[in-house]
């Protein structure tokens, strides 16, 4: 495993990750950081009682938009505007929600203070985005992630209302999918993913994929997105 340099930005190439998808560990999580790591591919995961891990699976888990599965009962919760739909609105709740929100199966979690203070950063810089879901003017579910291009690398998402999280999961990948998005990010695989859509691909088309369409250019996704916008 390769240690980062405090003062240099420069990661291994992938391809020397281990079996698990683990490359480096160590560096600090600014904000520049974290952005040079979703340039090339890798992302941090870690928890407190550790140094930051930077990680890059083979194979990667992803969504494309086109591929996105709605269930007939997902349809009817749209078309009944069960949620309001949001964009950009509470990006701090939204991450703060993820953090503390338990999960089934989950002890901990990785979003350490350190990792919600840099993406509420990267979202002041335009790079971090968020999707909420109200009723009655409560957030109630929501997903956040990062855009370059026409890639969104997904984070993490909660519910505290059954189909909440799936309802701007569901919102964001359609609008997405209008602006000729190519991928969604997935990272690792989960069956709640797997049955939206999502497949394992090999990490070389996925490095190709943000080679083309990943670059770190900023999109105004507040500008383009529809919040009735949930056709597949």
């Amino acid at each position: 495993m390769y240690q980062l340099l405090p003062d240099s930005l420069q990661f291994p190439p992938v391809d020397l990750a281990d079996e698990n998808g683990l490359l480096a560990y160590g560096g600090d999580l600014s904000a520049e950081r974290v952005l040079a790591a979703y340039e090339q591919g890798i992302f941090p995961w870690f928890d407190e009682h550790s140094p930051p891990l930077w990680w890059s699976p083979n194979p990667r888990f992803v969504l494309f938009p086109e591929n996105l599965i709605v269930s007939k009962s997902m349809k009817q919760v749209l078309r009944r505007r069960q949620f309001t739909i949001t964009v950009n609105r509470a990006f701090d709740e939204v991450i703060r929600n993820c953090r503390y929100t338990p999960r089934p199966g989950q002890d901990g979690t990785w979003i350490t203070e350190e990792v919600q203070q840099v993406y509420c950063e990267l979202h002041r810089q335009g790079w971090a985005h968020s999707v909420e879901a109200w009723q009655n003017d409560r957030l109630v579910g929501g997903v956040y992630g990062l855009i370059f291009d026409r890639c969104f690398f997904g984070e993490s998402m909660f519910a505290h209302v059954t189909n909440a999280s799936k309802a701007a999961f569901i919102t964001l990948v359609a609008n997405l999918k209008r602006a000729e998005f190519v991928v969604v990010d997935c990272q690792v695989y989960t069956e709640h993913l797997e049955s939206l859509g999502a497949q394992m691909i090999p990490r070389r088309m996925f490095q190709q994929l943000i080679r083309y369409y990943g670059r770190r250019l900023p999109v105004n996704l507040t500008a383009i997105f529809d919040p009735n916008c949930y056709e597949v």
